[in-house]
């Protein structure tokens, strides 16, 4: 496919002066391969390294190594960045994925504006072991490159067994660095994971490479993100993923509510009438005007993920653990007397 026909996927020729920067940089991308319903392209890459716009989050400077993610997360929040490309379709984030162009040269620059001990996290916006870093181990190389520095924090948050496969690189770079990885693990019902996250590896394959990492030494914190009011919330599907988090050797366990922005909701909310038709007037009368639930929920999640840490000795929130709750006001309890005590449980079919 010529650059001009791959910039008619995009609805601009890349010499139209109307897109800019990245916009601009993505209409010009050159298709790398295709499958049933994905698209890869290669994009160039003006830099690897981001700074954190938010000054909450634990860490300094952020990397991700593709645009887009295949694994089709009904509640993911990332799909706002293909917008950046003039793509506003958010089912786009989903099959059209851009693997960037990788010189170990020019990260090794980028590499120079971190300071030492600041950290670097792999993965805020792109899940960096998804299945295109089989084909193309972008991943792989940024943190071959990084295997070669010292005093650094570093980061990486996934859904994906293959992480695994970099278990004895991150050994060597956690020789004379900070490495701490997180694996996102929202139900370890198999159905229901399929549901909630259609193409991203089973939960049970996850734990797995949580294991297989804490075995070469690697600290692994287990993510419940997001929790979702009547879906993964009562205590009983969150223990059991605490349970398995430990069995799995996780030094640590995290739980966030669910949070939508305005890209998000559309899937969402189409994914809830589809399958959970009995929560989608309450999701939407309390999701449709906020991206965060407010009130007593968090905190009533807050508590119940707080039992968990001490009934299984996890190391507790704070102490140079990451605090991924959401900030500020919040919305009065998501269901009330309904809310997760007394209801049917979904059962993911």
């Amino acid at each position: 496919m010529s650059c001009t026909a791959s910039a008619g996927l995009f609805g601009e020729h890349p010499a139209e002066p109307r897109l800019v920067g990245i916009a601009r940089m993505a209409a010009a991308s050159q298709p790398l391969e295709s499958k049933r319903r994905v698209e890869y392209l290669e994009i160039e890459a003006r830099t690897f390294i981001g700074k954190c716009s938010n000054p909450a989050m634990p860490f300094v400077w952020t990397i991700n190594p593709y645009r887009g993610c295949e694994f089709a997360c009904r509640y993911c929040y990332a799909r706002y960045t293909h917008e950046f490309m003039e793509m506003r379709d958010p089912q786009l984030f989903e099959t059209r994925i851009f693997a960037k162009q990788f010189s170990p040269e020019a990260f090794r620059a980028d590499l120079a504006r971190v300071r030492p001990r600041q950290s670097v996290w792999i993965g805020t916006a792109t899940d960096p072991y998804q299945p295109a870093e089989r084909r193309f181990r972008v991943t792989r190389r940024i943190l071959e490159v990084l295997a070669e520095g010292h005093g650094r924090s570093i980061g990486i948050t996934t859904k994906s067994d293959l992480v695994a496969r970099d278990a004895d690189l991150l050994r060597r770079i956690a020789s004379s660095n900070s490495v701490r990885v997180n694996v996102t693990v929202t139900t370890v019902d198999e159905k229901l994971a399929r549901l909630l996250e259609p193409l991203a590896p089973r939960p049970a394959l996850r734990l797995a490479a949580v294991r297989a990492l804490t075995g070469a030494g690697i600290r692994c914190t287990v993510l419940a993100h997001p929790v979702m009011p009547l879906v993964n919330d009562s205590e009983e599907s969150l223990d059991t993923v605490c349970n398995a988090a430990a069995h799995a050797g996780a030094a640590s366990f995290s739980a966030a509510p669910l949070f939508l922005k305005p890209c998000s909701k559309p899937v969402f909310f189409e994914f809830l009438d589809r399958r959970f038709p009995h929560l989608a007037a309450r999701y939407r009368q309390r999701y449709e005007h906020h991206a965060y639930l407010r009130g007593a929920y968090p905190e009533m999640l807050r508590e119940r993920v707080d039992k968990l840490i001490a009934r299984y000795g996890f190391t507790p929130r704070g102490a140079g653990e990451t605090d991924e709750w959401p900030s500020g006001p919040q919305l009065e309890v998501f269901a009330n007397a309904d809310s997760a005590q007394g209801q049917p449980r979904p059962t993911g079919t």
